[in-house]
């Protein structure tokens, strides 16, 4: 019910939307932060400062594998004393001029040396009975070369994460190097979702009888709750009964939710009475809103006393409208920024981008408008410039839920009544990840695909040559997200990774994305003719991993490469371990298949940023002798007195973590 939008002539006060969500915003309170494992504060919001309560590293320690030596003595030939590896300090061990110590990468530095000579730099000399373990070094080095100091990372009592900031993987990492195992956080809240109307009936329904639909706006406000990280309640369908739906939302305030959306029965029709029992309960704030579609929106206040809840006091309850649409996009637009408050967000209003018409739109005369839209950013938006363009959804009634399918945007057209030209800029709210297939029918030509960290890509380069910019194609593989059942969050997660890096591939960007269900043929298919047929230099493909009957991505790839490259798979999985034990139950595969290399990732979004940043400094290096780069040699370790500073070095190492490739500090020189 409550599909009903009546002209803006209603004897109802109508405000504006942005009014709307400012009073949304300023009846909203943040909700009291917890304390919560380590483990179970991904995707939260900080509540506090951290601090360091050690300098990392703790001790000085070294870059490389070498010899601790006291720069001034030389090269030489001196005895080894003794060996510092990482995780032993060598306790009591003093390196005195005239000898040195063996030390590991990521080792203690002995008391008494000042700098590391590589390994590289020196040469082994033979053991005797009477002399022991004894090493010639052949090059001159200087006071602090190869030694990363005491805190040269973090210095003690550095604030290493400020409260207000969202907790992604690399800030799990950051908070586990700093002891903190219990972390106080905002939670997202809990709601409950309601629908109401005498012609709603289950999902299930097989057959309908006359005056019947199918509830669909309870399961897609369930999942878009979901979504957010919120913890849902399923209230089920309320009749258009005053005194049943009434008990069901007494029983609802006592059930500790935050926020409550139902949907239907907020227009004006004679059993429509979620407005008059939310004016009963609590505090109304508004009914209408001058906006298309969803002017029949209900927003109040429900104040709960003590005894009642000792853990909620207030309620925030909506009355999205019945039409499908409708209810989607007031949940974007006032529901989800009303989330992110309560959930601690620093800013919790959508996000906008300026992007250009592909087609005229028409503007309503009275109402502005959210015009559902696909946006994507290209190389030209038909004005020569890199930007965004628009395309509509097609026909925007408000009942019509195939308008909202595939739509990433919302378009805020003006109430003017006029004809908006193709090619004007309009402001688009973002309300999902950014789609990036130029159409629905091809696959593999060529397109743009970015985010709004504002990367405007160059144009590529598609002539073969060696000093092309590297092309990147990114396939998910998913059952669920190739039959419209779910989102595709691991794609524009791999696209923003590879784009927002495109200076440290050599330029790569991703220029064509798609989607398929887990069967080895399909995979097959689409790999063979992006290796193949468009050449592409890197194929990304996001999931189908695991354990499962379905998860067969590995299986398909390995039918098509012809040389594998195991040491990439070998460092996705280094990586991820730090995240997760389940790491190891990848099947990942990974290899070459004629000039194209392809590589298989995790599904999940965390796990693909994670393994990206891994592989992102041996990349660059490896498309180009694929691609028979002769000038592209493996790097070549430097002598120190010819060595550049640290922020130039493109393969130095991790130290802590025992060798993993990182550019080192620059105060490690």
């Amino acid at each position: 019910m409550g599909g009903n939008e009546d002209c803006c002539g209603s004897k109802a006060t109508m405000i504006s939307s942005e009014e709307a969500l400012k009073i949304v915003l300023r009846v909203a309170q943040r909700l009291p932060p917890v304390t919560m494992p380590l483990n179970e504060a991904l995707g939260k919001v900080l509540a506090e400062d951290i601090r360091a309560p050690d300098p990392l590293p703790p001790y000085p320690a070294s870059i490389k594998d070498g010899y601790a030596v006291v720069a001034s003595d030389g090269p030489g030939e001196y005895p080894v004393i003794t060996e510092s590896r990482a995780g032993n300090d060598g306790v009591g061990v003093i390196v005195n001029p005239g000898t040195v110590a063996y030390v590991t990468t990521g080792g203690p530095i002995p008391d008494g040396a000042d700098a590391v000579v590589q390994v590289e730099d020196t040469e082994q000399v033979k053991d005797t009975a009477v002399e022991g373990k004894r090493v010639k070094i052949l090059k001159h080095t200087s006071k602090g070369v190869d030694i990363r100091p005491v805190g040269c990372d973090i210095e003690k009592d550095a604030i290493v994460l400020k409260s207000g900031e969202r907790i992604g993987a690399s800030e799990i990492g950051l908070l586990a190097t700093a002891g903190v195992t219990m972390v106080k956080v905002y939670c997202a809240p809990t709601i409950g979702v309601l629908s109401t109307g005498d012609e709603l009936v289950e999902p299930t329904t097989q057959c309908l009888n006359r005056g019947q639909i199918r509830d669909s706006n309870r399961a897609m406000i369930l999942a878009a709750a979901m979504q957010q990280h919120c913890k849902v309640i399923d209230l089920g369908i309320a009749r258009d009964d005053e005194g049943q739906l009434e008990k069901i939302l007494d029983n609802t305030f006592s059930a500790g939710i935050n926020i409550l959306l139902t949907s239907g029965g907020v227009s004006m029709g004679d059993k429509d009475f979620v407005k008059p029992l939310l004016e009963k309960k609590g505090t109304l704030y508004f009914s209408k809103v001058c906006m298309k579609p969803g002017k029949p929106l209900i927003f109040a206040e429900i104040n709960l006393k003590p005894a009642e809840n000792t853990m909620v006091n207030k309620i925030l309850a909506f009355g999205l409208p019945g039409n499908p649409v409708s209810c989607l996009v007031c949940f974007h637009l006032f529901v989800v920024p009303a989330i992110r408050y309560l959930s601690g967000w620093a800013n919790p209003h959508l996000s906008r981008v300026q992007a250009r018409l592909l087609q005229p739109v028409k503007t309503d005369r009275i109402r502005s408008e959210f015009h559902r839209a696909i946006i994507r950013w290209k190389a030209n938006d038909g004005f020569g410039n890199p930007g965004f363009v628009a395309e509509s959804t097609g026909h925007q009634m408000s009942s019509r839920l195939l308008s909202m399918k595939s739509a990433n945007a919302l378009l805020e057209l003006p109430a003017t009544g006029s004809v908006i030209s193709a090619g004007s800029s309009v402001s688009a709210i973002v309300i999902s990840d950014f789609g990036s297939t130029d159409d629905g029918n091809s696959v593999s030509s060529p397109i743009l695909a970015s985010t709004l960290q504002g990367n405007k890509p160059k144009e590529v380069t598609t002539d073969g040559s060696q000093d092309a910019e590297p092309r990147v194609a990114v396939l998910t593989v998913s059952d669920t997200v190739a039959s419209g059942a779910g989102p595709d969050r691991s794609g524009p997660r791999a696209v923003t990774v590879v784009n927002s890096s495109s200076e440290r591939l050599g330029g790569a960007r991703v220029v064509v994305t798609d989607v398929v269900s887990d069967d080895v043929e399909k995979i097959k298919d689409v790999l063979r003719r992006w290796s193949d047929v468009d050449k592409m230099d890197l194929i990304l493909t996001l999931g189908g991993t695991g354990f499962t009957p379905r998860d067969v991505t590995p299986e398909a790839t390995k039918e098509l490469i012809e040389r594998e490259t195991p040491g990439l798979l070998y460092v996705m999985m280094q990586e991820s371990l730090k995240v997760t034990p389940f790491a190891m139950l990848s099947r990942s595969a990974a290899g070459i298949r004629g000039s194209t290399l392809i590589i298989n990732m995790p599904g999940n979004p965390n796990a693909v940023g994670e393994c990206m940043e891994a592989l992102l400094p041996a990349l660059k290096h490896a498309l180009k002798q694929i691609k028979g780069d002769k000038r592209e040699k493996h790097p070549q370790h430097v002598p120190h007195a010819q060595a550049a500073p640290a922020d130039t070095w493109e393969h130095s190492y991790k130290i802590a973590s025992g060798g993993d490739a990182e550019p080192a500090c620059a105060c490690s020189h």
